[in-house]
């Protein structure tokens, strides 16, 4: 599995279909944390996840997209990742949280550990950028893997 950008995992999605930057968020760090969790490695290069208080967020990403506000980002054909493993991964991501609401997104992240731990004693809706640990992501989705 090769590593890419943030912004080409991003596109990877929006390559299938238009959706609200929040639920780009949301599979983007899936994408990273069932890397993690699979290939002991980070799909994802150049950006952390930060436990937001509407789950995993990219700075990066939310700066690049933050004007959508709740619209879809359209569509686009920008596909720059071409290894067979990295395809297979982010297809598997695809159709386990692809036809998901953002909101149902959201929800599923709050309930699992990786987010949990890094918010810690924070209330509902207060801010935070404490990093999702990537040790946390490989062993919690590593533990929840139902897969061949």
């Amino acid at each position: 599995m090769e590593d890419y950008t943030v912004f080409a995992v991003a596109n990877w999605f929006l390559n299938k279909q238009a959706v609200s930057p929040k639920k780009l968020q949301k599979l983007t760090y899936y994408a990273q944390a069932w890397a993690n969790a699979l290939y002991n490695k980070n799909m994802i290069n150049d950006s952390k996840f930060e436990a937001w208080a509407h789950g995993p967020v990219s700075p990066a990403l939310y700066e690049k997209y933050r004007g959508w506000g709740w619209q879809d980002i359209t569509k686009n054909e920008e596909n720059t990742i071409d290894d067979s493993e990295t395809i297979d991964l982010l297809e598997s991501v695809w159709l386990t949280y692809g036809d998901k609401s953002a909101n149902e997104l959201e929800a599923l992240t709050h309930q699992e550990m990786p987010w949990r731990n890094a918010r810690g004693d924070l209330a509902d809706g207060e801010s935070s950028n404490q990093e999702i640990s990537e040790e946390d992501m490989k062993n919690y989705y590593k533990s929840i893997y139902a897969g061949d």
